[in-house]
């Protein structure tokens, strides 16, 4: 069985979900179709929510109505049957029922999950009545009945795949399943997220636990580039990516991929794809064990870094000094991005800034600290990237753009650097320029 992937741009419209019906009914097999909500629609509910927290009542009707007529509408222009349309309207009706009831109910993290996750809901309940209409067999899964997620660093892969399959034999067989991206269930039974992008996620954690013959991850663009094409000119989709690298992109900016999406499929030898579904003709980006490629491959960037100086004469020779100052990062849950060492100081990176007061606090205890914000990790990935002659042309970028950290070692795969988020663009237009200008890299 494979699984694929649509995300919201995917499904944005009549045409495009018309353009995904063709996608998948050009593939012979079994196959599990995980679907995002529709373009814009988690926004709106993200704002809802948040509306509903603050007591808006105004804000909440008008974007209650808008999500609606959205939806009504892509149900019109896709089905015609008016007996299937209106028993399809009545569906959604029902369901923005119960989003109009949230509106005035009491705001908590519980009906917060509930409200972000009722757009993936809406669409996959109207992509698989109109599959149905046209003929087209097929499924509608709840997820809610298998995507038990209790941590989100370890899915439990097996666990998943038999409530999936517990929940199949209640059904009759077909060879297209549909269900919703984004959702899970918690360790306390109760709904919630994957967090925002996590229908990548979805896909993954499912294709390891029913064992797919591969993942395709359908989005808007040509594969994962080789620079960031919102700000970089003349990128090129990557053809090939190992696991490692896929996984070092993801986590450090690349915005074509949720930064866990490879993690449940590394070790279990299932290749994912990267697609367009605008031009599904396209090769796109393949990840896998096997890359037949070394060498400098992409550039990625993440933002809203903060760094962390400690400085301190305690340091020189101090045995478990380090420990002490990693344990209160565990304390308060705060993973580190980065880290340069000197005899007297540590510089660091995190970006969650949700206990940074409180980790001060205890680090004053150590030192003399130091904070600056708004900076972006730029992170350089490739296999076995320290051997590729061009590599030692990056820190030509010392030349040109002010360099807070640099970070090798911890990964075979990835040279990073920090710089202020001011020089971001900058810095990915240079490095773009020394390290690829002058290659020739496989268009896909």
């Amino acid at each position: 069985m494979r699984v694929l992937k649509f995300g919201g741009t995917s499904v944005g419209s009549a045409a495009s979900i018309r353009n995904v019906r063709k996608i998948v009914t050009d593939q012979n097999g079994d196959k599990l179709l995980v679907l995002s909500a529709m373009s814009g629609v988690t926004n709106m509910l993200v704002e809802l929510s948040t509306s509903v927290r603050n007591k808006n009542r105004k804000n909440c009707s008008s974007l209650f109505n808008e999500i609606e007529i959205k939806h009504l509408q892509l149900i019109d222009e896709l089905i015609a049957e008016k007996s299937v349309n209106a028993r399809v309207r009545e569906h959604i009706k029902y369901r923005m029922s119960t989003l109009e009831k949230f509106c005035n109910a009491e705001w908590n993290k519980q009906l917060d999950a509930e409200i972000v996750t009722t757009g993936e809901s809406l669409l996959t309940y109207i992509f698989s009545s109109y599959l149905t209409a046209e003929g087209i067999g097929n499924n509608l899964l709840d997820a809610r009945e298998f995507m038990r997620v209790d941590n989100l660093e370890n899915p439990d892969t097996s666990l998943i795949g038999q409530l999936l399959d517990d929940h199949l034999k209640k059904l009759n067989s077909q060879d297209i399943l549909i269900t919703q991206g984004f959702v899970r269930i918690d360790s306390k039974g109760e709904i919630n997220t994957l967090k925002r992008g996590g229908s990548d996620f979805t896909a993954t954690i499912l294709g390891a636990a029913i064992k797919a013959s591969e993942i395709q991850i359908w989005t808007d663009i040509n594969g994962l580039h080789n620079n960031d094409p919102r700000f970089v000119e003349n990128t090129r989709p990557v053809s090939e990516l190992s696991f490692e690298e896929a996984a070092e992109l993801a986590y450090f900016g690349a915005k074509i991929l949720h930064p866990q999406t490879i993690s449940p499929v590394i070790g279990k030898n299932i290749p994912v794809y990267l697609k367009n579904t605008f031009t599904p003709e396209t090769t796109g980006t393949r990840i896998s064990a096997k890359v037949e490629t070394k060498g400098l491959k992409a550039i990625s960037a993440k933002d809203e870094i903060t760094a962390i100086r400690i400085k301190s004469n305690r340091m020189l020779m101090a045995h478990g000094f380090l420990r002490k100052i990693f344990e209160i990062f565990d304390k308060y849950e705060t993973a580190i991005d980065m880290i340069t060492t000197s005899e007297i100081a540590i510089s660091l990176t995190i970006d969650d800034r949700t206990n940074l007061d409180s980790i001060l606090e205890e680090l004053e205890d150590y030192g003399e600290i130091s904070v600056d914000a708004n900076h972006s990790i730029i992170c350089v990935v490739g296999e076995g990237l320290i051997e590729d002659r061009g590599t030692s042309r990056l820190f030509e970028i010392l030349r040109d753009v002010p360099v807070r950290m640099i970070s090798y070692g911890g990964s075979k795969n990835n040279i990073s650097l920090l710089v202020d988020t001011r020089n971001k663009i900058e810095t990915l237009k240079k490095l773009n320029e020394k390290l690829f200008s002058d290659r020739f890299q496989e268009s896909v």
